[in-house]
């Protein structure tokens, strides 16, 4: 872990776009929808609940949803196969000024492509947060935050810095700053 730290200063643009993203997305009254298999799944869910109950201070409730329902999920693939319990979802739920959040450590999960290619249909903003070369996903997302690593658990460490950051930053901008009133 040591040594992928002083490579991670070059994805700060790419956080401060996403937590812009985040912010614009909510001011035009928009929500954040998260996506992920496996350890990314329990990502996305983890970064959806800082957002909509509370990260570290009390404040509103912020438009997060992960789509990691697991009765969704289920139905999703029994009905229409793995491959899109969450486009399926996206499909139903996204709209133009949304944002969706696509965690994966590979990039090449074939539900979140699919997902990917629904949300940019419909106008909605697409994150990746990736690790290894991107994967599939690269390339194919507005924001792409890159953890330069093949080591499945440090990817999905620096996921969680990386949202933690951000959910430290939103709060700032809604208690300190008086942003979304």
């Amino acid at each position: 872990m040591a040594e992928l730290l002083p490579r991670l200063g070059a994805m700060a643009p790419q956080i401060d776009a996403f937590a812009g993203a985040l912010l614009t997305c909510w001011e035009n009254g928009g929500k954040a929808m998260f996506a992920g298999n496996g350890g990314s799944a329990a990502d996305a869910m983890h970064f959806a609940e800082e957002l909509i109950v509370r990260f570290h201070k009390d404040r509103r409730a912020l438009a997060a949803v992960s789509l990691c329902d697991p009765t969704v999920i289920t139905c999703a693939a029994n009905d229409f196969g793995f491959d899109q319990v969450f486009s399926r979802q996206v499909e139903g739920l996204g709209k133009a000024g949304d944002i969706l959040v696509l965690m994966s450590t590979s990039g090449n999960s074939v539900n979140l492509v699919n997902a990917a290619n629904v949300a940019r249909s419909l106008g909605v903003k697409t994150v990746a947060m990736l690790g290894k070369d991107g994967g599939q996903l690269k390339g194919m997302c507005d924001i792409e935050l890159i953890v330069p690593s093949s080591i499945t658990h440090h990817i999905q460490e620096v996921h969680k810095m990386i949202y933690h950051a951000i959910c430290q930053w939103v709060d700032h901008q809604l208690l300190v700053e008086g942003k979304l009133k």
